[in-house]
């Protein structure tokens, strides 16, 4: 009934559909549910600590037998910068003024967490049959661990020489991250943004270049969108921003509205929050700071001066300094849980494939 079942016969998967990594929104609920449902499950752990991530895999393998996707960053720590972190706090200091707080105050530390030898560890123990990366891919010793467990090893590319490279490396499938995609790019053969391609165009591009099976990621948030990743050769789709309208995403009240009422052009690629590029809906700190700015920290410290921010204005209903992740397709969104929202995408899919 599919007309590519390669990834579906790689992950052991009935449906095409990867419930994209969205570090804070996902946990083992939404993982559980999506893969109850047929499709992939995927747990982001970047934000989780070792022993969070030893929680939510014990809580998943408990409530599922299906597929389940790990994804962990490998992104290279940076070095410290002095002076390049005070900069930062002098270009937000007149929003600390404005809140009433001493802009020479301690922050807290914004960290995301590379995959290391202890989250080897824990894929050794739990053995997820999908182990995903962003930024490249983790140094060989780490990688020939993850593959010894039999877990298939993905990874994202933003264009074809990241593409090509990821194969080369041994990656069992690509996913083709089209510039239209919400939250951080994978890019990590290069910085430069301007360059990125869209879905429509990376794709096709992508498929010709590489001999295993590619996942269609960016802008696709309904049934048209995996039909049209199938006619562009991709043998599945990652949906990312459709499931954060689904009530097991763990989004706050300020995201969640905003995300409802976005348009087509409410988001654009920032560094403003992390360090590094992502596509989110633009705020105030967006506008005025960014949306790219020279001044931002290596990722992933630019957040930590920006917690007090968030935390003294979320409260009140404003979303002025939070990174409200999302991708171009949000008008697409549905209020349905992730199971079902799974569901609907396969038979609302399959319907179009038979017209």
């Amino acid at each position: 009934m599919w007309p590519d079942r390669r990834v579906q016969d790689l992950f052991g998967i009935d449906l095409p559909i990867i419930q994209a990594p969205m570090a804070g929104p996902v946990l083992s609920e939404m993982v559980i549910a999506v893969s109850e449902a047929g499709g992939l499950g995927s747990l982001p752990c970047a934000m989780l600590s070792g022993e969070q991530l030893r929680t939510e895999l014990g809580i998943i393998r408990q409530r599922t037998s299906r597929p389940i996707n790990v994804n962990f960053f490998c992104h290279a720590p940076p070095e410290p910068d002095t002076a390049r972190e005070a900069g930062w706090r002098r270009r937000l200091e007149s929003y600390y003024i404005e809140l009433g707080f001493d802009p020479r105050a301690p922050v807290p530390a914004s960290n995301r967490m590379p995959f290391d030898a202890a989250s080897c560890d824990l894929v050794e123990e739990f053995r997820p049959e999908v182990v995903s990366f962003h930024f490249g891919l983790p140094e060989k010793g780490l990688l020939a661990r993850v593959k010894a467990t039999g877990a298939k090893v993905i990874s994202s590319a933003t264009t074809v020489d990241e593409a090509r490279w990821l194969q080369d490396a041994g990656c069992d499938a690509i996913i083709a991250q089209g510039f239209e995609a919400g939250g951080h790019r994978g890019i990590f053969l290069g910085e430069d943004i301007s360059t990125q391609v869209g879905t429509m165009a990376l794709v096709p591009q992508v498929v010709d270049a590489v001999r295993v099976p590619v996942i269609a990621a960016g802008g696709i948030g309904d049934a048209r969108g995996i039909v049209a990743a199938f006619a562009l050769g991709a043998a599945a789709a990652q949906i990312g921003t459709a499931y954060l309208f689904c009530p097991e995403a763990k989004v706050p009240a300020v995201h969640r509205r905003a995300l409802k009422a976005a348009k087509d052009n409410a988001t654009a690629l920032t560094n403003v929050f992390t360090g590094r590029p992502a596509r989110g809906i633009v705020n105030r700190i967006v506008r005025e700071v960014g949306p790219m700015s020279d001044e931002a920290p290596a990722f992933p410290l630019a957040g930590g001066a920006l917690a007090p921010l968030r935390a003294a204005t979320e409260p009140a209903g404003s979303g002025d300094f939070m990174s409200l992740w999302s991708g171009q397709a949000a008008p697409l969104g549905r209020d349905l849980p992730a199971g079902e929202l799974t569901r609907r995408l396969a038979v609302e899919t399959l319907e179009r494939l038979a017209r």
